[in-house]
């Protein structure tokens, strides 16, 4: 019988490895996102908030806290047009998840 291994992991470590076994992930798009990211949102937003993949249009973003989310959601309009440079690969949706540090 095998156990699981009982140190918790990074959400980060978990993104990373979720990111590598979905398919139409393009992990060049999400470095061009994130050196975008602190041109196209408030410092104190690309301090703490990060961008981890595009999926099917929709750019995941990890926040700490619940309040980093809504000011995400509230900007919303405003980061997907700051992306739009990407052209027609450019995130057209965004989420947020909470990181579990």
């Amino acid at each position: 019988m095998r156990y699981r291994d009982e140190a918790p992991k990074s959400l980060g470590e978990l993104l990373n490895t979720v990111a590598g076994r979905l398919k139409k992930v393009d992990l060049r798009l999400i470095d061009e996102v994130r050196e975008l990211w602190p041109q196209v949102v408030d410092p104190i937003l690309a301090e703490h908030c990060r961008p981890e993949f595009v999926k099917n249009g929709v750019l995941l973003i990890t926040v700490p806290s619940g309040a980093y989310a809504q000011r995400i959601m509230l900007e919303h309009d405003a980061i997907l047009s700051g992306l739009a440079r990407l052209g027609d690969r450019a995130p057209t949706a965004l989420r947020t998840v909470l990181a579990n540090d």
